[in-house]
Formats: structure tokens, C-alpha cells, sequence
């Protein structure tokens, strides 16, 4: 089969915005799963994240689509917000040759009423997290009667995060005849029982998750004594120094735990767990992706959905619980050409993990040594960047253009000095090199963004 999308059965409109997208060829998701899901055919499909899985059912839903219709014709379910908002980019960006397709994203965390006024206005896809697309129904505030295709992403991660009655709930009040699209990064019985309580005869679809080791350096320590791991991650960090890392734990109050003690030692650590407010979750996250917090603690389901460029290292602080996983979560690095670090470190009690994982990647897995104590005597290294936050945003009208214009005016920092700037509801964020922090800061407090003065803090 060619690897062009020319190769499909897609709308001219469809094609042709690929192309100027740059959308040469297909991956191998795409290969796999498009046919069968232009063809009508229910489709299972294993693939990690950033695989290009949003494109594989994203031109399905959207080749199929009655735009002249103003109905809820496609319902995407994910697991986080932050996945729903960029599987809803995404969406946006593939349709945009199309016009007047409505897409809405309904999640926790974002007030009730809004999103009932947007349903009012009608929409044409929806995208949501469970939860939320659940209140919507119980208040018959969204409409299921003539959705055609239902999308279920990364439901492995839905499923962990208890989403499980929901799910059923929501598929009991769509229609039977519709399509059923279900991405899963691992394939659990949990998985296998469910995609047979919502699809008919599906097509299944497995891209391996092999990483290439010429991108991603895989490195074992075993520590010892467990009491060692905190000593033994200090250690890795200050060996590679990686300006992004994301460390693995299993439980939530791990993360926590781990993120105190680096901190307590000078680094840059915040954690990232299910318990956080979303107020909270978003500034985790910005500071993170901005490069104005080193290290990100998490579990497997807070990080689900991540859409962060250019990891550079991924540790995973306990072995995962299934090797599938531990695939899942090194391919988050060396991504798009880039090189990238995964290291697990393991102890004696945890040598069977690490067995039946050189089982899986059918390779030997033999430990590396633990870098020298001395490094605990270096100071600790800083982030590139510090965020600052601003208390106004889309309510208010403020523009990327407005922060960086007030920011590079007259006396003001040069354009190099400022980083990602990241626009909400209420609040904006916009990272600076950490030298320009202070004069960035007095240079937004005294001065104006469009027009008008906001209260303005670093927050790190």
C-alpha cells in the first residue's frame, strides 16, 4: 500500500490542507487504522502517544461529517483536559479547509454554563473527559441522537483513572448504529473486555512501540538498598543535568514525596498527580513546558496526554508495573530527531520486573554503575527560564502580541529573552530567560498591556 495520503478516498479539501500542513506521508498508525476507518469498519487500535493516532481517527470523523447538518455527529472521549484540548487543536487544524465546522471541547475543571451556551449554539464534534460528557447528559444539556462515530482515546488511561462506569454510561445513551473507534497505548484484559462491550467485529490494528537506540539511550541502575533511590535519582540528575525530565512514580503521594526531597536539595521538581486543583495543574504544567521548572513528578495517568516538545530524559523511580508501560513512558523522549535519555532505576526486590522486561524488549539488560557520590557536593543546576504570571487573559482579550509588544518596548528586554507565552481564561504566563526575570517583572507592573495595568507575580 502507498504511504501517501493521496492513496485514500478523502476529499480534495481534505487533501490539499494536509499537504499545506505538511503532511507528506502517513505513519504507521495511519497506514493501518485510516482504510478501515474510512470503509466504516470498527477499528481497535495499539498505538503510543505522538504517534499521529489524532489524523488516524481525525479524517474518519471528519470525511464523514454532514456539515450542512448543525448536530453532534462525532463524540471523542479522553482522559485529561489537557489531552481533549490538543486532540481539539488537532481537530481544528485538519478541518480547517472545510468551513463552518463547530468543534467543542466540554471538560471538568471549566465552569458548567458557558458550555451549555456553546451546546445551545450547536456543534458538529465534540471532544471531552468522561466526567463532564457525563453531567452534560444526566442534565440533557448535549444531544447523542445523531452521533455516527464515537472515539475513545487512550482509554487505557480512562480506565485506570476510574472512568469506567462513566464510559458505560455515556455509550448507553448513544445510538448502536455508529462507528466505535479505540485507541489504547497498552492492550489490558480491562481493555479487551470493554472493547467488547462497545464495538461490533472490529478491525485491530498494532503498531510496535520498538524505540530506536539511536535516539533513546536506555540506562539501569540498581541502587541497592532502597533507602538509596532518592540519593540514586539526585545522582542521574546531576550527571546528565537534563534541561526537561520527567520521573515516573507509582502512587500519587510518591510524587509528592520525591519532588519535596529535590527540592529540599536545591532542584527544580514539582509533582503532577490527580488530586491537584486544575488551577494548579495548568501552572505544573506551563512552568514545565516553559522550561522554568527542570524536573516533572508524576504518575502514568496525570501524565497521559503531556504534549511536551524536546524531552530530554525520562527516569522511571520504580520499575513499571507492566512493561508495555515502561515503553509507553521512555518513547517520551527522543522524539522528532531528537536524542533523549531513559533510566530506571531498580532494586534487588525489583529484579523480576527487570527480567520480564528484557523479556519483552527481547535484549539483556544489564545495570549500569551509579555515578559518584561526589556529584551530591555540586550545588544544584537552575532552569534556563522563570514564568511569570499575569491576572488577565481570554476574558480580557489579551493576545500573545499584546505580552510580547509590552514586554520588547521602550527599555523593555529583547525578544530572545522571552520564551512560550500561554493565554487562559483569566491569567496569562510567559516565560523569560531567568537573567531578564527582574527586569521583565518591574517592566509589566509599571508599564501597560493594552491599555490597562494587571497585577503581575513570578511564580518561578
Amino acid at each position: 500500500m502507498s504511504f501517501s495520503f493521496e492513496a485514500l478516498k478523502l476529499d480534495p479539501d481534505l487533501l490539499g490542507n494536509l499537504q499545506s500542513l505538511g503532511y507528506d506521508s502517513m505513519t504507521p498508525i495511519q497506514q493501518q487504522s485510516l482504510p478501515p476507518v474510512l470503509e466504516g469498519h470498527d477499528v481497535i487500535a495499539q498505538a503510543k502517544t505522538g504517534s499521529g493516532k489524532t489524523a488516524a481517527f481525525g479524517l474518519g470523523l471528519l470525511q464523514k461529517l454532514q456539515v450542512g447538518t448543525y448536530r453532534v455527529q462525532a463524540l471523542v472521549l479522553c482522559p485529561t483536559r489537557e489531552l481533549a484540548d490538543q486532540v481539539a487543536r488537532e481537530l481544528r487544524r485538519l478541518a480547517r479547509a472545510r468551513h463552518n465546522i463547530k468543534i467543542l471541547t466540554l471538560c471538568g475543571g471549566m465552569p458548567f454554563g458557558p458550555q451549555v451556551g456553546s451546546l445551545e449554539h450547536g456543534a458538529h464534534i465534540v471532544v471531552g473527559t468522561p466526567g463532564r460528557i457525563e453531567e452534560h447528559l444526566r442534565k440533557r444539556t448535549l444531544k447523542t441522537g445523531e452521533i455516527t462515530t464515537l472515539v475513545l482515546d487512550e482509554a487505557d488511561r480512562m480506565l485506570d483513572m476510574g472512568f469506567q462506569d462513566s464510559l458505560d454510561a455515556i455509550v448507553s445513551t448513544l445510538p448502536q448504529q455508529r462507528q466505535t473507534l479505540l485507541f489504547s497505548a497498552t492492550y489490558p484484559e480491562q481493555i479487551k473486555a470493554l472493547a467488547a462491550r462497545v464495538t461490533a467485529q472490529p478491525v485491530m490494528v498494532k503498531v510496535e512501540s520498538a524505540h530506536d537506540a539511536r535516539s533513546i539511550r536506555q540506562h539501569f541502575f540498581n541502587f541497592g538498598l532502597n533507602k538509596q533511590r532518592l540519593t540514586a535519582l539526585r545522582l542521574l540528575l546531576l550527571k546528565f543535568r537534563p534541561g526537561s525530565a520527567l520521573v515516573f512514580c507509582n502512587t500519587r503521594r510518591e510524587t509528592e514525596e520525591v519532588a519535596d526531597e529535590l527540592r529540599s536539595h536545591g532542584m527544580s521538581a514539582l509533582a503532577l498527580h490527580g488530586d491537584l486543583e486544575q488551577r494548579v495543574r495548568d501552572q505544573v504544567l506551563v512552568r514545565f513546558s516553559n522550561k522554568s521548572v527542570s524536573v516533572l513528578v508524576a504518575t502514568d495517568v496525570a501524565a497521559r496526554g503531556l504534549d511536551i516538545e524536546a524531552l530530554d530524559a525520562v527516569i522511571n523511580f520504580h520499575v513499571a508495573r507492566d512493561p508495555e508501560v515502561h515503553v509507553h513512558r521512555i518513547g517520551r523522549t527522543g522524539r522528532a530527531g531528537n536524542r533523549g535519555i531513559a533510566c530506571t532505576l531498580y532494586s534487588e526486590k525489583e529484579q523480576y520486573k527487570i527480567d520480564r522486561l528484557a523479556e519483552y524488549l527481547e535484549q539483556t539488560i544489564e545495570p549500569d554503575a551509579l555515578p559518584p557520590f561526589s556529584l551530591l557536593e555540586k550545588p544544584a543546576y537552575k532552569p534556563p527560564m522563570a514564568t511569570l504570571q499575569i491576572d488577565g487573559g481570554k476574558k480580557q482579550k489579551v493576545r500573545p502580541g499584546d505580552i510580547l509588544g509590552a514586554l520588547t518596548g521602550e527599555n523593555g528586554i529583547a525578544g530572545k529573552q522571552v520564551g512560550k507565552i500561554n493565554v487562559y481564561e483569566q491569567s496569562t504566563y510567559v516565560a523569560v530567560t531567568r537573567d531578564a526575570a527582574r527586569h521583565a517583572l518591574r517592566k509589566l507592573r509599571d508599564g501597560k498591556i493594552k491599555g490597562r495595568s494587571f497585577r503581575t507575580r513570578r511564580i518561578g
